[in-house]
């Protein structure tokens, strides 16, 4: 590998495929581009689509993909908000196999939030956007493949289902309520998971995190960060 590599950064979400080329600092060489997320035919058409998506960027030298799900070691466990049967999958190793770089996966709320992190006290991570990502760090170290958003919100549906906080805060919730309707319920959110974790900060990234940016009613102790750092994280793969 070159002694100043160039890493293909992808973050796989449920609405959008993105990728940039990082230095090794971190820092993006290229604009971000996009492709739609497949949902049909996964996941043999996501590798699909990340290969069309690659050769749009150029020369790289190794790659680091965000996921939607837990991952293990580079293989899918899970993913709600993609179509098709991700237990199992080996994503880290098809995808070395079709880039023919080393390539390695992680939790895409996990990589957002080794981009945001100050490495300092308990840090939580929400991202906002097809569903409801997350993680947590302590002085810098993550707790890797948490999914808080999959815990009971203590709400319920009409047919007394219980709800997690992703059912009441996806995209597709944020579309059906209004803007403000959602943004209060995040805000309730926000103070559950305060009480919860004690967190020093909490970091909100993600599409729809831009509602709240400038918003004079959101904690001192919340931080709005650009959607692109679940990109700019995956240099963290490699440290």
């Amino acid at each position: 590998m070159s002694p100043k590599p160039t890493t293909l950064a992808i973050d796989i979400g449920g609405t959008w495929l993105k990728a940039t080329l990082l230095d090794p600092k971190g820092e993006a060489l290229t604009p971000v581009q996009r492709l739609n997320t497949p949902t049909k035919e996964m996941p043999t058409a996501l590798l699909k689509a990340l290969h069309a998506l690659s050769s749009k960027m150029g020369s790289f030298s190794r790659a680091s993909v965000g996921f939607p799900g837990v991952v293990f070691d580079g293989v899918t466990q899970c993913a709600a908000n993609l179509e098709g049967d991700w237990k199992g999958f080996p994503l880290a190793q098809e995808l070395e196999d079709l880039l023919q770089v080393p390539t390695r996966v992680a939790n895409d709320a996990d990589i957002q939030g080794l981009g945001a992190i100050q490495g300092q006290g308990v840090e939580l991570v929400l991202t906002l956007g097809t569903g409801l990502g997350s993680s947590l760090f302590s002085e810098g170290r993550l707790l890797p493949n948490c999914e808080f958003g999959h815990l009971p919100s203590g709400y319920r549906n009409e047919k007394n289902k219980a709800l997690s906080f992703e059912n009441r805060l996806s995209d597709q919730v944020l579309q059906s309520i209004g803007v403000e309707a959602w943004k209060d319920r995040v805000q309730e959110t926000l103070t559950i998971f305060f009480s919860t974790f004690n967190p020093t900060r909490i970091y909100l990234g993600g599409g729809n995190a831009r509602f709240f940016v400038n918003d004079p009613n959101l904690p001192s102790r919340v931080t709005v960060v650009p959607n692109e750092t679940g990109l700019l994280g995956g240099i963290a793969l490699w440290k």
